[in-house]
Parts: structure tokens; C-alpha cells; sequence
């Protein structure tokens, strides 16, 4: 039962986070990728339509998962 516990819990402590924060962390970065995916879906039909939109998702996701990220053990 422990090991099953740690599948849920080993990642989110690496990074800081409990289960559930970890839970909202993931959503909201999951929901912004959607929104990029579907921004970019868009451009590629119409071009002229969200010329910049996709990337600048992206690159801001990355700053916050990576480049920005406060450690917080």
C-alpha cells in the first residue's frame, strides 16, 4: 500500500508541492497548453489569426516551469 501512496506523492515532494497542489499546478498548465493548441490549430487554418499567441504560451509556460521556478524544499 506504501508504494502506492509514494506513485502519488514522490513526484509532487520533489517539487515541492502536496498531491493536491501539485493537482492544480499540472491543471493549469495542461488547460494553457490546450489553449495554445488550440490558438495554434487556428493560426495554421488562418494564418493571419494568432501569429504570436502560440509561442508566447509557450515560452511563458517554460518561464514558469523552468526558468522561474522557486524551489521551495
Amino acid at each position: 500500500m506504501s508504494s502506492l501512496i509514494a506513485a502519488f506523492t514522490d513526484h509532487p515532494r520533489s517539487v515541492g508541492e502536496s498531491y493536491w497542489e501539485h493537482l492544480g499546478v499540472a491543471s493549469s498548465f495542461s488547460a494553457k497548453l490546450l489553449l495554445a493548441a488550440l490558438a495554434c490549430m487556428m493560426h495554421a487554418l488562418l494564418p493571419f489569426l494568432f501569429v504570436k499567441t502560440g509561442s508566447q504560451m509557450i515560452t511563458e509556460l517554460h518561464d514558469r516551469m523552468v526558468a522561474n521556478r522557486v524551489t521551495k524544499l
